[in-house]
């Protein structure tokens, strides 16, 4: 069978969503699925405005032609952007069913660097999700918040990581001295990283990741590592060799990289926010205080191994199978219809 999914997010961005996507359509083909991504890849695109490194699709029109040529059995949307738009409008006028997910707070992130109210952009996300046949969502938390907001039909579809990769036994690479604490992703106002770089604590600050941010960060925090987009083997090296995670967002749905970080045998440092609340068991495989330099001093004294231990029970496999259990595989509906102009 063939799944197509959907997305204004992809490759070469390096976040959650896209990790995400490559380790779902990574396990769905060992399933034995058909696996085409459409992206911003697909079309013309531009740079995202106030995030240039983003790829936003353009002239998307002609969508149905990629969907007819590609003739899925299931349509899943990821994002809400103009080429998830595009395909649930497809969609929709050929009464072909989808099912979508709510993966990043663009409403917050859009309050962040525009003056729209949360609540406004809200009422367009919860007409976008309106018409699938399920909403997944990453966590119980995430899902009673958009409950409130009168999202429905949400189900769940939680994240995994790959335990193979991220383990404590990688080569140690110091940084400087301890303790050394570590963010890793996008360099963006929406992660709240001034919070982590102001905490006083004597050791070392390293973050991993790039993003519009990145080069003011660098000059107003020059005692910071900054190590810039990391993957594979190089981004292991990084979590093995720390000692505590640092996860200052509060905007966050869930937070693949804190599940990295226990993979690694990291324990994690939060605000008591949903995502943290929602993986981090307090006082076991991290710590959650609305001071986060408090939070950071109770994570140094935990356990690492319990941390790896809690991050066995995450896999991809499973998250795969939560997956394909929440699609709406077509019966007999054509795909030959084209929305008129």
């Amino acid at each position: 069978m063939k799944i197509l999914i959907v997305t204004d997010a992809w490759k070469p961005q390096i976040n959650g969503v896209v990790r995400t996507l490559e380790n779902t359509r990574r396990y769905l083909e060992k399933m034995g699925y058909e696996v085409k991504i459409l992206s911003p890849d697909n079309f013309w695109s531009i740079p995202c405005p106030t995030y240039p490194e983003i790829k936003v699709a353009w002239g998307v029109a002609p969508v149905g032609n990629q969907i007819r040529e590609i003739d899925p059995d299931a349509i899943h949307i990821t994002t809400e952007g103009p080429l998830g738009l595009s395909v649930r409008a497809w969609c929709v006028w050929n009464k072909f069913p989808f099912t979508t997910s709510f993966t990043t707070r663009f409403p917050e992130y859009i309050s962040m660097r525009f003056p729209v109210p949360s609540g406004l952009s809200y009422q367009y996300f919860k007409w976008f999700h309106s018409a699938a046949s399920a909403t997944m969502i990453a966590t119980d938390s995430l899902e009673k918040e958009l409950e409130d907001q009168g999202f429905t039909n949400i189900r769940r579809w939680s994240r995994g990581v790959d335990v193979d990769v991220f383990c404590p036994w990688r080569p140690y690479k110091g940084m400087g001295p301890s303790p050394v604490m570590l963010y890793t992703g996008r360099v963006a106002v929406e992660k709240n990283l001034r919070d982590f770089l102001n905490i006083d604590i004597p050791g070392t600050k390293v973050v991993a990741g790039n993003g519009p941010d990145l080069e003011a960060l660098k000059n107003e925090y020059p005692e910071v590592i900054f190590k810039g987009a990391l993957s594979g083997e190089d981004l292991a090296d990084i979590y093995a060799s720390a000692d505590v995670f640092v996860f200052p967002s509060r905007t966050d749905t869930f937070g693949i990289v804190m599940l990295e970080a226990l993979a690694s045998g990291v324990p994690v440092a939060a605000y008591p926010v949903t995502g943290p609340r929602d993986i981090l068991t307090q006082g076991v495989t991290g710590y959650m205080d609305e001071d986060l330099g408090k939070a950071v001093e109770h994570a140094l004294t935990l356990d690492r191994a319990k941390c790896r231990d809690a991050a066995l029970e995450r896999t991809w496999e499973k998250c795969t199978k939560q997956f394909t259990g929440n699609l709406d595989f077509r019966k007999e509906v054509s795909i030959g219809l084209d929305m008129p102009a």
